[in-house]
């Protein structure tokens, strides 16, 4: 009898212990996602608020809008060159360094873009923020990939992915909630304060994560491999915003849509690409990256065309709009999930390069919209964008990781 008391309170001890390391285990987690998508939040909020500030920008430089959309192009390129180079570095360096030291330069670029007395410095400080977000953006999404465990990895991705997401249709409107008030000078103050804190905030958290892979193993990591399986999200990102660039215009002039209805059409895309992006995660840890990437982008070609017949249906636009950026990032945040999974030695290269792919897509799809509207009109854009969206779904078919 006090033999079999004895089992039991060893047995109590027991479960109290794991019960303890659970608790632990979880709330260690949480930090980690937490901290993923915060930083993911800030920095995509520096993104997507640019476009609405662009008029008040230019107003007061006294520059045309398109001189004024330099800011972007600068970013944008600056970041699609540098993001590899950091990728590479974070894999041989480890990633916290390049996180911490990208939010402290990313809190300084906004700083600078917020007291620029010239339009060439505030270029300069735009160019500053593209060469701190390619430190940022893909090494965080790589950290979560070396974090997070095998069958966690999709739900972790798309986590932080969202974060990224919700910075679009939340942090970008308060942002130019903030520059009615205060000027659009402030939302870069704030963003700047903001990242400051999240540079310790990161360096404390990362600090038990710093995994640098052996020489050996990175020599296994093929570059001419990795290109092409990024190509799958070149393509991607052409179908997505070819279309998403003009969708403004598209809605204005051929629904008849007013400000209030412009809005809410671009919240309906929004809250399509979040969940899509959150309910992603979970498939993908069930039935594999793999196939939830190649079947979520064979749908995106079938969306795009029913957005094509159905473009001037009025309200039903919303569901269409909804269900495009559904499925549309569905299939992206798998695909992250698909190369993390298929170099797990360079997946900071790998997902920098991708980074990369996306933004190259983002710059071409913006240029063969504008093409296609010219010399086509606006209702061939979708059927197009299909067309890309197939080639998109063919290479990712035959890649076999």
């Amino acid at each position: 009898m006090i033999y079999s008391n004895i089992i039991h309170k060893q047995s109590n001890k027991q479960i109290h212990c794991l019960w303890v390391i659970n608790i632990r285990i979880n709330f260690k987690d949480t930090v980690y996602l937490l901290t993923g998508w915060l930083t993911l939040f800030v920095i995509g909020t520096d993104l997507f608020v640019m476009s609405p500030l662009l008029p008040f920008i230019a107003e007061e430089y006294e520059i045309t809008p398109a001189v004024a959309g330099w800011l972007v192009t600068a970013f944008s390129l600056m970041y699609a060159i540098s993001a590899p180079l950091f990728g590479w570095l974070s894999d041989r360096k480890g990633r916290r360094l390049f996180i911490v030291l990208g939010l402290f330069s990313f809190s300084l670029s906004n700083f600078l873009t917020a007291v620029s007395p010239s339009f060439a410095m505030l270029i300069t400080s735009r160019i500053l923020a593209g060469l701190s977000v390619a430190s940022i953006t893909p090494i965080v999404y790589a950290i979560i990939g070396d974090t997070a465990l095998p069958e966690r990895r999709g739900v972790w991705l798309s986590t932080v992915v969202s974060g990224h997401l919700m910075a679009l249709w939340a942090g970008a409107p308060v942002g130019t909630l903030l520059e009615q008030f205060l000027g659009w000078r402030s939302v870069f103050i704030s963003l700047a304060i903001i990242a400051a804190i999240l540079s310790i905030i990161n360096f404390r958290v990362w600090a038990s994560i710093n995994k640098v892979h052996p020489g050996e193993a990175q020599r296994k990591g093929n570059t001419i491999k990795i290109i092409s399986a990024v190509s799958v999200t070149t393509f991607w990102a052409i179908a997505m915003y070819a279309l998403y660039v003009f969708l403004g215009t598209g809605l204005v002039l051929y629904n008849d849509f007013s400000s209030s209805e412009l809005a809410a059409s671009i919240t309906a895309y929004g809250i399509g690409a979040v969940i899509g992006s959150l309910s992603s995660g979970r498939v993908t840890d069930k039935i594999g990256a793999r196939i939830v990437s190649i079947f979520s982008t064979a749908m995106l070609i079938g969306i795009l065309v029913l957005l094509g017949f159905f473009f001037s249906s009025g309200t039903l636009v919303y569901f269409l709009l909804f269900l495009w950026a559904l499925i549309g990032y569905t299939s992206f945040t798998s695909y992250q999930a698909r190369l993390a999974e298929e170099f797990p030695e360079t997946r900071g290269m790998a997902l920098a390069l991708n980074n990369t792919a996306l933004y190259i897509g983002i710059t071409l799809g913006s240029m063969l919209g504008g093409y296609i509207i010219a010399n086509w009109g606006f209702f061939a854009l979708p059927f197009i964008c299909s067309g890309v969206a197939l080639i998109s779904s063919l290479i990712s078919t035959k890649r076999r990781g």
